[in-house]
């Protein structure tokens, strides 16, 4: 099911695919390296995928730029799509939608109905942009899922709220399309039936008329109708001259123009279906004196009144038909008008929401099912199951479009699809929902008292997120609803936009709070959460960034410099006038006028200034440093997290997305989108911001930072989509260590993309990915940020052979930066090493290598010691823990000694002998005087002496001993001990004796540990 069209969101299709070529994608081309390059191939790679043919520049411009003028100002309409699909064969060119279908200049010979069908099922099958961030392969088919549809009576039609549904539904009553009409439930069968299909804002009412367009025109529904004609009540209620129905069917659909379906003479009305979506944006009247009646179809007459001579079964009365609308609307048609009420509830059971998610994230590859993509479901359907906030939300099949497009982002994102972001996602969603949709009190048509919908969210609940946020609250009772939403309306008209506003679209946002710890007991106060977290997050960014959340200087001050500045300028050219007649210098005091506009800038300024100091504030905070990233937050916000939870109250949630999503706001694509929202930011605004966001940012990224938080850093950064601001900030960056992160998809791609805008002198000293769970596909999309490091430290991932391709061509590159590559605890086995050993002819970077626990043979420790000598630069080689013999570790030595410049290798915890770890000790002395030593650390003892070197030997097995093969170090570590007593004994001064004791202190500790986590039953790492 294509839920991502709820009330207002099919109207997205014209705005994605036919102005394709100016709309906004997320990665704008503004900035460099990834951002710059990916973005440009991104929407015709996307496009091409959905529909080759679809994509032409003759498919997108076929309609004339006149055929939209209906569309409001205020954004775009419920159904552009309805208001006028055909009119382009007014137009000059004859190819209408598709010159392979359309041009042969038959037209008279073919049905109209026919040609009415393809050409509906053309423009109802377009996908809006939001849906090309899936890869572009689904298809209103395949991902249609049908919701449950419920037939009610007229008392129960309003008021019922979408937070009722689990307990009052019984699916056994639902409804198909086909049974909404079905002849035999009405009594008079000469007459057609009305349909009124009402449901809260998101619970797909769009979608289902979509899907009932496509399904009639394909043949699989309604086969009792022979025409179909679907009308956006938008649309009609901007139609200022008076109208024919014949002329309003062939003015929308011209093949309709002669069609004898409407003419009236006979019964063959019988089989038409009308469809107006939208009812609530359409002012009809039914009493007689405000609307005459007309049963000519031929008789010019107002829209409005077509409509309700249509419901009033005067005009073409067997003639059946369908209106959506939503609750608060439901009244303004008569009961007696109505033949059946049909409330439309979304998903009210788990089972319906995982089909739903099934189609959305299985087929996410465009093949065949994804095992990755199984186990999401798998995690998401159990956290439906446990009565979470999420399995409420998610009642509304919006709400689960929201839950795949943010999986799919955290799961599937790569480097061939459009460059997405978290902050656009959310902005997308609320566009789908709410583009265009403005709130009216009194006369809808009259622009007098409509505001922007999403402006009048923002106001209302927007405000009481930023409460929340600024008080680390999550939940709210209803007196704080009374507070922030309907505390300070004064006229009839506000009253009214809030009744509306209270009945639509509040439930849509906040649900009741649902309590896992305690029974909620009647005398308890009733309380409520967003239905999405980060929702609260991002509403409360929105209300910040918009300026909403003014102090009492700045309202007065603007108010002050209005009045003043206005005034100002009149009293200026009066005393200007004046002073030629009378020369007094005292009139240059007027001048002061002028300062009261430039004291409300300088205020203004310091406002901005606050937003960025607040943002830095909330991205580093102390109390959020040992927090998981802000990515994984989000996962575990809708996959739940497994196993034992800690208790924890619920108001102590940080709120580390806030500061993202204001970054991510300030974007100019985001902004573009809010603008059609009727939210408008202000380009010098965000200039403000920015100065002053880039000092704090600079301030904090100088500081070492937790791995977590300098993630978060990372994404904020990636959110903001701003290249030179981005290089700016990581030019004080000299270490990324992001030890222990659990790297995604995601990650790798944010942290690619971000290093990627800065320039090539760019270098790091450190980029630390040790113990991220790398793999060698996760290594892929690291690549580009590799070339802007000297330490790639890649230790405890999940490397292969093949990963060292990689490395191997990373070496390669001309401009190779890398001095030193820690490649320990990856299974890269001797095939592998033998890949970097190519990579040592060509390399003038390399100057440490660790191979340490990579399951290195005698094979490969002997093919390292034959091509030493290809390198020059090589200073430190560690190949500790591998499986080497004493005849291969011999050989490498003599290789190391005859090397200009390598003077250490560790050989430790090798399959050595005594007899070999002496002679290793032997061949690193120098053989003649002035040749070179190479320390071969292979035992903590050099013969009878402690070995220079024990110290870092130790630490690196102490530090390890957990996640290596307990028995093999356990063995090792028996063995040192052993030759730490022997040696002991070999000493007879006091002071060397107790030096050996503190040594053997060292490894009977980490013995103990070892045994220690054996009995705690502490696994180690799987290799």
């Amino acid at each position: 099911m294509s839920i991502y069209i709820t009330d207002g969101s099919v109207h997205d299709v014209a705005g994605g695919v036919l102005k394709s070529n100016t709309m906004w994608r997320f990665g704008r081309t503004t900035g460099t390296g990834v951002m710059r390059r990916r973005c440009c191939r991104a929407q015709n790679d996307a496009a091409h995928k959905l529909h080759p043919a679809l994509t032409q520049k003759k498919m997108h411009f076929s309609l004339t730029p006149g055929d939209f003028c209906v569309v409001r100002k205020t954004g775009p309409s419920l159904f552009p799509e309805w208001t006028s699909p055909y009119e382009s064969a007014r137009s000059s060119s004859p190819t209408g939608f598709n010159i392979r279908v359309f041009c042969s200049g038959t037209s008279n010979s073919i049905d109209p109905i026919e040609i009415h069908k393809q050409k509906l099922m053309l423009w109802f099958s377009h996908l809006p942009q939001e849906e090309k961030q899936f890869g572009g392969y689904f298809s209103p088919e395949t991902m249609h899922v049908d919701p449950l549809i419920l037939e009610k009576n007229p008392g129960e039609g309003k008021g019922f709220s979408i937070n009722s549904f689990k307990e009052n539904v019984s699916i056994s009553n639902s409804l198909t399309v086909e049974q909404i009409f079905d002849s035999s439930q009405h009594g008079d069968q000469g007459r057609g039936v009305n349909v009124l299909l009402y449901g809260a804002v998101g619970t797909g009412k769009s979608t289902v008329v979509r899907k009932l367009v496509l399904d009639w025109c394909a043949g699989l529904t309604l086969s009792q109708f022979k025409l179909m004609v679907p009308f956006s009540c938008e649309d009609l209620c901007h139609l200022s001259k008076p109208t024919s129905l014949r002329d309003l069917v062939g003015r929308k659909y011209v093949h309709l123009r002669k069609t004898p379906f409407l003419s009236g003479d006979s019964s063959q009305a019988r089989e038409v279906l009308f469809i107006f979506n939208g009812m609530e944006k359409m002012k009809v009247d039914f009493r007689i004196g405000s609307t005459e009646l007309c049963s000519d179809p031929n008789e010019p007459i107002s829209s409005g009144a077509v409509v309700v001579n249509l419901l009033r079964k005067y005009l073409l009365p067997e003639a059946s038909i369908l209106v959506t609308t939503r609750l608060s609307a439901v009244d303004r048609i008569p009961k007696k008008y109505v033949g059946r009420y049909v409330q439309i509830c979304g998903f009210n059971d788990p089972d319906r929401q995982r089909a739903y998610f099934t189609s959305r994230l299985l087929l996410q590859s465009g093949e065949k099912p994804v095992k990755d993509a199984e186990s999401l479901i798998e995690m998401l359907y159990l956290n439906l199951q446990r009565e979470s906030h999420l399995a409420t939300a998610c009642f509304l099949p919006s709400y689960c479009w929201l839950t795949c497009a943010t999986l799919h982002f955290l799961h599937f994102t790569d480097a061939k699809a459009p460059i997405r972001t978290l902050t656009g996602i959310y902005t997308s969603f609320l566009r789908l929902n709410f583009g265009g949709e403005v709130l009216a009190a009194g006369d809808i048509s009259s622009q007098e008292y409509q505001t922007s919908l999403m402006l009048y969210v923002v106001r209302t609940v927007g405000k009481l997120a930023f409460d929340g946020v600024t008080n680390k609250r999550t939940s709210f009772s209803e007196s704080d609803l009374e507070q922030w939403i309907g505390g300070k309306t004064k006229t009839d008209e506000e009253l009214q936009q809030l009744a509306v506003f209270r009945t639509d679209v509040l439930d849509f946002f906040l649900v009741p709070c649902v309590e896992h710890s305690r029974k909620v007991t009647e005398s308890d106060e009733k309380r409520y959460v967003f239905a999405i977290p980060a929702m609260q997050e991002y509403l409360a960014a929105l209300y910040v960034v918009l300026g909403e959340n003014k102090s009492a200087l700045e309202k007065v001050t603007m108010q002050v410099s209005e009045v003043v500045g206005q005034a100002s300028d009149d009293i200026t050219s009066i005393m200007s006038i004046l002073s030629k007649l009378i020369p007094l210098r005292i009139f240059a005091i007027f001048n002061l006028l002028k300062l009261f506009p430039k004291l409300f800038d300088r205020v203004s300024n310091l406002s901005k200034g606050r937003i960025a100091s607040t943002m830095a504030a909330e991205m580093f905070r102390s109390e959020d440093s040992f927090n998981e990233d802000v990515l994984d937050q989000v996962e575990q916000s809708l996959l739940g997290v497994q196993g034992p939870q800690p208790e924890q109250e619920a108001d102590t949630r940080s709120f580390e997305l806030y500061p993202i999503f204001m970054g991510g706001l300030l974007h100019y694509g985001n902004r573009r989108l809010l603008e059609q929202l009727g939210c408008d930011i202000k380009s010098t605004t965000v200039a403000q911001i920015t100065r002053s966001l880039k000092k704090q940012l600079v301030k904090e990224s100088r500081k070492q930072q937790p791995a977590a938080e300098l993630m978060d850093l990372l994404v904020l950064l990636y959110e903001f989509q701003n290249p030179r601001l981005t290089t700016e900030v990581l030019m004080s960056v000299k270490v990324i260590n992001l030890s222990t992160v659990r790297m995604t998809p995601l990650k790798c791609f944010v942290l690619s993309s971000v290093l990627d805008c800065t320039p090539s002198s760019f270098l790091l000293d450190e980029l630390n990915l040790s113990s991220c769970h790398i793999t060698p596909d996760l290594l892929q999309m690291l690549w580009p940020a590799f070339h802007n490091t000297r330490c790639l430290n890649l230790q405890f991932n999940n490397l292969d052979p093949e990963s060292c391709i990689l490395l191997r061509d990373l070496l390669l590159e001309p401009n190779c930066t890398v001095k030193t590559l820690q490649l320990c605890d990856n299974s890269l086995l001797d095939r592998g090493v033998t890949h970097l050993l190519d990579a040592l002819p060509h390399n003038q970077s390399l100057q440490k290598l660790s191979l340490m626990h990579t399951g290195l043979e005698d094979s490969a420790a002997l093919e390292l010691a034959a091509r030493l000598s290809q390198h020059t630069g090589l200073q430190e080689l560690n190949v500790a823990y591998n499986n080497i013999g004493d005849s291969a570790a011999l050989a490498l030595v003599d290789a190391c000694r005859e090397h200009p410049s390598i003077h250490t290798v560790h050989l430790y915890l090798n399959q050595l002998t005594d007899v070999g770890k002496q002679s290793l000790h032997v061949r690193g002395i120098p053989q003649e005087k002035g040749g070179r030593r190479v320390k071969a650390l292979a035992s903590v003892t050099e013969g009878s002496d402690l070995s220079e070197d024990w110290h870092p030997i130790l630490s690196v097995i102490t530090k390890n001993s957990l996640s290596w093969e307990r028995d093999r170090i356990r063995e090792q570590l028996l063995v040192f001990l052993k030759d730490l007593e022997w040696g002991r004994k070999q000493h007879p001064s006091f002071w060397k004796k107790l030096h050996f004791r503190r040594v053997e202190n060292v490894v009977r500790q980490t013995l103990r540990m070892l045994e220690k986590g054996s009995t705690t039953g502490t696994k180690p790492a799987a290799k």
